[in-house]
């Protein structure tokens, strides 16, 4: 099995830096198996496509722009993620939409396909998460833990981060 965790986001705009945050605490706070990665993709597009190529399961954590209230967390997968590209929901939509389109020309598609969104209270420019986004990491971090869980794998908080 190869899973890949990818947060992706901008951590000098507020909010955009969310699923940057999300794998951080992944990768700082559990032991995972040798199948999953975590993977840090920040603002690139394209370049991940190497990365994100013939997954078992692709679990990408980012800001969605939504309508609902900030800080709700959406949790769509396989064809849910594509479709909803067809209006503009991340702000990496645009590089992640060419990759997901060209993963599907090469037939390097993901078996699985899941985006674990949080919808942002800010995208201006500042170092930090808003205290919304702050309270949204966890839940956020908590739910791809249950998608990598649902896969049958047994993640286990590291011993230090139970005292932390």
């Amino acid at each position: 099995m190869r899973i890949l965790v990818l947060g992706v986001g901008n951590i000098l705009l507020s909010d955009e830096g969310i699923g940057v945050r999300i794998v951080e605490a992944l990768e700082q706070r559990y032991h995972l198996p040798e199948c999953v990665e975590v993977l840090d993709g920040g603002t690139a597009g394209m370049e991940l496509i190497g990365a994100m190529a013939d997954r078992d399961h692709l679990i990408i954590a980012d800001v969605v722009l939504s309508s609902q209230q900030p800080g709700n967390i959406l949790v769509l997968r396989d064809e849910e993620v594509p479709a909803l590209f067809t209006r503009k929901i991340s702000p990496h939509q645009l590089g992640l939409s060419d990759v997901l389109s060209a993963l599907h020309l090469t037939d390097e598609f993901p078996k699985r396909l899941t985006l674990v969104g949080i919808v942002p209270e800010s995208l201006e420019p500042r170092i930090g998460l808003t205290e919304t986004g702050k309270a949204a990491l966890e839940p956020a971090l908590q739910k791809v833990i249950e998608v990598l869980r649902s896969e049958g794998l047994e993640i286990i908080e590291k011993e230090e981060s139970l005292h932390a």
